[in-house]
């Protein structure tokens, strides 16, 4: 999710986890869109499988059957278009699967920036607090492909919600696992995509960008929720309240995924202190640790929202550009207080009005964390009915909805 958890409901995440899943294993410019939407020579390669290494079969208590998982490097396409290699994992479940098996993309929520943080090193060590979504997924007998993000277990720092940067990796390990040729994985079968928070951004993108980025793997529907989907109304909603280090966090992503802009000439002494310091963490130890209720302006000497090349990167990262091709389920709470409800709306307006077909779900749900334990099975039921071929809900229908 795009925040950490309080610290107690974050320990009865990481105990769920723990009882779910166990691992027992041993181990921007019109160029830039040009590079995204053609085939061009970064993303020709894009999914080959770089190195797989193959984590011993592991038991999920309380369902009957066991799955085979991998930890892989890939190659995908950051945010600028050039080829780089992101890590990941595969999971298949060993029992058969009647028909071709689905395959589905999941989209990890912000796991933090280091890259201890990854989800496949959290899969491994069982502290993964959405791996309970994962053994839903798999219960169901689909294979599921998780990405790290660029700078997850890779070099670098990671491109957090940086959403031209995360949709090409979640939409490259799906191809990935799909030439990962132990794992079985049909490589013409039914795939589909979820994910919630920074996973909502991702998944909201890889749909997104599938069209033109990645034709070869079409998609039978998108479960977005809690989405990233407009950075300059996050920003300034959050700017001076108690998740205000999720400015930094982004501004450390952005500079991730974007070098040449070079923001941190722009940081204080404070800042580049705290920089450091998130830099370095996870959720479970970043957080309302971090500046809580701090107005970025107190940690740059300029206000960074002004500058123009980062209001036009933020533009370029704002969902809704164009219409994914697959059908998509928006689900946002109106009581987020992270991430806002009208930017979610926008975006299910933006979407619709150029031909996408989107049912969007208002999620009754205090919070942005409650908000996804909320979304999640309905997530998953949604994907189950798109695999099986069930008429579509409605579909932008826009009743009530204004930004």
């Amino acid at each position: 999710m795009f925040l950490k958890m309080s610290r107690t409901r974050h320990r009865t995440a990481i105990a769920a986890a723990v009882l779910t899943v166990t691992l027992t294993a041993t181990l921007v410019t019109p160029a830039v869109a040009r590079a995204q939407a053609g085939r061009g020579a970064a993303d020709r390669a894009a999914g080959q499988i770089v190195s797989a290494s193959r984590v011993t079969d592991y038991l999920l208590p309380g369902v009957p059957f066991a799955a085979a998982a991998w930890r892989i490097t890939y190659r995908s396409t950051s945010a600028t278009g050039t080829a780089i290699v992101d890590s990941g994992t595969v999971l298949v479940p060993t029992t058969p699967y009647a028909g071709q098996r689905p395959l589905v993309g999941f989209a990890p929520g912000s796991q933090g920036l280091a890259d201890k943080c990854a989800a496949s090193a959290a899969l491994q060590s069982g502290t993964e607090y959405e791996a309970a979504n994962i053994a839903q997924l798999l219960s169901h007998g689909w294979a599921v492909a998780v990405p790290d993000y660029p700078g997850l277990g890779t070099p670098g720092d990671h491109t957090y919600a940086i959403g031209r940067a995360l949709g090409p990796s979640l939409l490259d390990v799906m191809r990935a696992a799909r030439n990962l040729a132990p794992a079985g994985i049909p490589a013409h079968g039914p795939a589909g995509i979820m994910g919630y928070s920074e996973g909502g951004g991702a998944a909201g993108w890889a749909v997104q960008l599938q069209p033109s980025y990645a034709p070869d793997l079409p998609l039978v529907g998108g479960a977005v929720g809690g989405v990233i989907a407009n950075l300059q109304r996050i920003a300034h909603s959050l700017d001076g309240g108690p998740f205000s280090f999720l400015i930094p966090y982004t501004a450390i992503g952005m500079q991730a995924a974007y070098p040449s802009l070079h923001l941190r000439r722009y940081l204080t002494a404070q800042g580049r202190t705290d920089v450091r310091k998130l830099e370095g963490s996870c959720l479970e130890d970043a957080s309302l640790d971090y500046l809580p209720f701090t107005k970025s302006r107190s940690i740059t000497t300029r206000n960074l929202f002004t500058l123009p090349a980062i209001e036009r990167i933020m533009r370029l990262n704002h969902l809704g550009g164009s219409a994914p091709a697959a059908p998509i389920l928006l689900q946002q709470s109106p009581a987020d207080e992270v991430l806002p409800y009208p930017q979610a709306v926008e975006l299910y307006h933006r979407w619709c009005a150029r031909g996408a077909r989107v049912e969007f779900r208002a999620i009754a749900a205090p919070d942005h964390i409650t908000g996804g334990f909320v979304s999640d099975p309905a997530a998953v039921t949604w994907l189950a009915d798109r695999f099986a071929g069930r008429p579509l809900g409605a579909e932008c229908a826009g009743v009530g909805l204004t930004p």
